[in-house]
C-alpha cells in the first residue's frame, strides 16, 4: 500500500511578523525595522518642516539653521541620532535587497509590488543622501559657522534643471519609502494584526506620505522663488553666529545693508 503523501506546506499570505529564534538577523531585522521609525523617520519629518521654513524667506530660513545648530551637544546629537542610525538602516537596507527576491508565490500582488518599489525607493533615497549630506554639510560654505548662507547654498544648487529634477524625484522616494515602510512597521511588530487594520492603516499612511511629500516640494521650490533670489545679498545673517539683532529686518535687506 502506498504512502500517503504528506500535506503541501501552506502558502503564507501577507507581511509576516518578526520571529524570535532566527538568528542574529532577527534582532539586526529589529534594530532595522526600529531606526527607520526612530530616529530617522522622525528627523525627516523634522526636516521636512524646517525647510519648509524657505517660503518665509532666507532670513527666516537662516534662523531656522542658526537655532538648530544651537542646541545643547548638536554634533553628538548629528553623529548619535541622525549619521550612525542612518548609515545602519541604510547599509543593511542594502544587504536585505540585495539578498531578497520578490515571490508571488509567498505575497500577494499588491505586497509583492510594494516590496519591490520599497528596495528602489531605498536605493534612490541612499544615493539622494549622501548626495544632499556632503554637498550641503561637507562641501563649500560651512553652513553651521554661517547659517545666513544657507538659503543661498540650496537655492544655487536647485536651480540647475538637473539637480532640481533629481531632488524632487528623491523627495518623492523618500516620502513613499518612510510611509510604505511605518506600515510595514505596523505590520511586523504586531501593532495592525489583522488584514482590515492593515488595509486602513495603509490609507492613513498613505494619506501621510502624500502630505509630507507635499510640504518637502513646496519647502524646496520655495528656493526658486525669484522675489527671494533678488535683492538679498548672499549672507543674510554676516557675522552672525549666535543671535540675529532685532534691528535687522527685511527691508534693511532687501536695500542690502549689513
Amino acid at each position: 500500500m502506498a504512502a500517503a503523501a504528506p500535506p503541501a506546506p501552506t502558502k503564507l499570505r501577507g507581511v509576516q511578523p518578526l520571529r524570535a529564534g532566527e538568528g542574529h538577523s532577527y534582532l539586526l531585522r529589529r534594530l532595522h525595522s526600529l531606526t527607520g521609525i526612530v530616529p530617522i523617520g522622525a528627523f525627516l519629518i523634522e526636516h521636512i518642516v524646517s525647510n519648509y521654513e524657505a517660503v518665509n524667506g532666507p532670513l527666516a530660513y537662516a534662523k531656522q539653521v542658526l537655532f538648530l545648530n544651537s542646541l545643547p551637544l548638536v554634533r553628538v546629537l548629528e553623529w548619535a541620532f541622525i549619521f550612525i542610525p542612518l548609515a545602519y538602516h541604510a547599509l543593511y537596507g542594502v544587504y536585505i535587497g540585495l539578498r531578497g527576491r520578490s515571490n508571488v508565490n509567498v505575497y500577494p500582488w499588491a505586497g509583492n509590488w510594494g516590496y519591490y518599489t520599497q528596495r528602489i525607493t531605498g536605493y534612490i533615497a541612499f544615493a539622494y543622501i549622501c548626495y544632499h549630506v556632503y554637498t550641503q554639510r561637507f562641501h563649500g560654505v560651512s553652513l553651521p559657522e554661517h547659517p545666513g548662507y544657507a538659503f543661498h547654498k540650496v537655492s544655487v544648487e536647485l536651480h540647475n534643471p538637473w539637480i532640481l529634477a533629481a531632488y524632487i524625484i528623491a523627495m518623492v522616494a523618500t516620502c513613499w519609502h518612510f510611509a510604505y515602510g511605518i506600515w510595514l512597521f505596523a505590520a511586523k511588530w504586531g501593532i495592525t494584526p489583522g488584514d482590515n487594520a492593515r488595509k486602513y492603516f495603509g490609507y492613513v499612511c498613505a494619506a501621510g506620505g502624500t502630505g509630507l511629500c507635499a510640504l518637502g516640494l513646496v519647502g524646496m521650490l520655495a528656493f526658486l522663488n525669484p522675489n527671494y533670489n533678488h535683492g538679498y545679498p548672499d549672507d543674510v545673517m554676516p557675522e552672525q553666529h549666535a543671535a540675529v539683532p532685532q534691528s535687522m529686518t527685511t527691508a534693511n535687506l532687501r536695500n542690502g545693508e549689513r
